[in-house]
């Protein structure tokens, strides 16, 4: 049974079809990937998997729920995490403190007994600490917790992004094109860091990514996207030999 199922999911903006009639499956620790000429429709999919978009039409459901039409922290909740493209951490605080913040999804304790510093939040936040810490230590990330989010290096910024999602204990992790402005070496530690991220949390990933030869390296099932429609779906053998792939990537028939 799918534990992420998209069922004919369209999204329109007035007159433009963003989406049409998409339908996508993440299984219980499965490694699939989305592509696409840019443009396609991919990160629109995860905006709307996501919450930040409503669909037009269709059915998203997890775990057996649906969850299209509600809310980002509702769907969070529910055990859907993200990144973005563009790298969105709070830069102005600490390493451990982005990390922490994730784990806030599960405070028992409001906001007066923070600010007042009662027993059970300085309890809570001790124990939100520790946890941060031993999944920055599990990411290689331990020896920078004080270090300004800013002022980490771009990988350590993509690493970071990924263990603040983490923290939110997700069962689907979305990487939002997490290669984007790396180096070929970087590429490949975010190749096995993919891969052991999976093994040792035992989550699902749908990832979205133009480098070609990462996804088809480490993806379980590929789903190609053009103008907001499935062209291809199977194998990355079978995705990359496809004339549909090859025509809406070089833009002329095969």
């Amino acid at each position: 049974m799918a534990l992420l199922e998209i069922d004919n999911l369209s999204l329109r903006f007035g007159g433009l079809k963003a989406l049409s009639n998409f339908s996508f499956r993440v299984d219980p620790g499965e490694l699939v990937a989305l592509i696409g000429p840019n443009g396609a429709g991919k990160t629109t999919a995860f905006n709307v998997a996501t919450g930040i978009y409503k669909p037009t039409s269709g059915t998203i459901t997890l775990g057996g729920k649906r969850i299209d039409g509600r809310s980002p922290v509702f769907i969070n909740h529910a055990g859907l995490a993200r990144t973005f493209q563009n790298i969105r951490l709070f830069h102005n605080l600490s390493v451990l403190d982005n990390v922490t913040v994730g784990f806030n999804r599960s405070a028992e304790h409001g906001l007066v007994g923070t600010v007042l510093r009662s027993p059970g939040s300085v309890r809570e936040r001790r124990t939100f600490d520790a946890d941060a810490m031993q999944l920055l230590s599990t990411l290689r990330l331990a020896d920078k917790s004080d270090y300004l989010a800013s002022n980490l290096p771009y990988g350590d910024q993509r690493r970071l992004e990924i263990a603040r999602a983490l923290a939110t204990g997700p069962k689907i992790l979305c990487l939002d094109e997490p290669a984007a402005g790396m180096n070929p070496q970087e590429k490949r530690e975010l190749m096995e860091l993919i891969r052991f991220i999976r093994d040792r949390f035992g989550v699902g990933i749908w990832l979205i990514e133009h480098d070609m030869k990462l996804v088809m390296t480490i993806s379980e099932r590929v789903t190609v996207l053009d103008h907001g429609e499935t062209i291809a779906m199977g194998t990355p053998e079978q995705v990359k030999c496809d004339p549909k792939v090859i025509e809406a990537y070089l833009g002329e028939p095969v």
